[in-house]
């Protein structure tokens, strides 16, 4: 199954406050990295994680987010996705994590 163009879109205007974020396509989903880090991933249904680690990432699963199979990304909640903001704090946090 292929990334929909829409939720290409979605995924781009989500985080378009973010500052320099772009994408690539991969195994049928996106990857999106800022400044040249990956920190998000839409898989082929749509669905879209955030790439975190260590208390971010425990955090995270404490609060219900599941997984990307055993890969260190996890669910954004409807709430997140509903709010661009939110969506953009908690990418900012999950991407502090990665450095």
């Amino acid at each position: 199954m292929a990334l929909a163009d829409a939720d290409i879109a979605f995924a781009t205007d989500l985080f378009s406050d973010l500052g320099h974020v772009t994408t690539r396509n991969m195994f049928g989903g996106m990857c999106q990295y800022l400044d040249g880090t990956v920190f998000a991933l839409v898989s082929s249904d749509g669905q879209l994680y955030l790439k975190a680690q260590g208390d971010i990432a425990t955090q995270l699963a404490t609060n219900g987010a599941q997984r990307f199979h055993s890969m260190p990304y996890w669910f954004i909640s409807d709430a997140a996705l509903d709010d661009p903001a939110e969506a953009c704090t908690l990418a900012r946090r999950t991407f502090a994590s990665l450095m």
